[in-house]
């Protein structure tokens, strides 16, 4: 079950892989992700020093949750994954031109996971014919529903 979604990801770049992982989170952001106060669209994912890091989501603090804490709604997030998936990226990131991008923050058996794509950057006529492809889709599913 998705709680929040980064669209731009999918018209930004060609998603090749997906990994899921785990997320090192505090407990008020837990809450407020919960409640649906998270946003991914500005946010990055980076490898360093054979870590990954989920850089710049914004999770908003509720203010029943957090009163006791002092909330950075930005902060760097530990992203959890195996050491060999580590190793993989890494390869992948420094040598051959990919990029890690935060795809969504879903539930998966209670824990709030976040899925990741090893992307590669589309330029702009890339987006534009999938702007194309997309609006012929739609084209044609009027042209089915106006036959029936």
């Amino acid at each position: 079950m998705s709680i929040v979604e980064n669209r731009k990801a999918q018209y930004d770049y060609f998603i090749e892989e997906r990994y899921e992982a785990g997320l090192a989170l505090l407990g008020w952001e837990v809450k407020a992700i919960r409640a649906g106060r998270a946003q991914l669209k500005e946010g990055y994912v980076i490898l360093r020093n054979s870590e990954v890091y989920l850089i710049g989501a914004h999770i908003s603090p509720l203010a029943a949750a957090s009163t006791h804490v002092k909330a950075d709604p930005t902060r760097t997030r530990k992203v959890l994954l195996r050491a060999e998936q580590i190793r993989y990226l890494v390869g992948k990131v420094e040598r051959a031109g990919y990029t890690l991008v935060p795809l969504d923050l879903h539930f998966s058996k209670g824990h709030i996971k976040l899925a990741i794509g090893l992307a590669r950057g589309k330029k702009q006529h890339d987006k534009r014919d999938t702007e194309k492809k997309k609006e012929w889709q739609r084209e044609q599913q009027r042209l089915l529903r106006a036959k029936r």
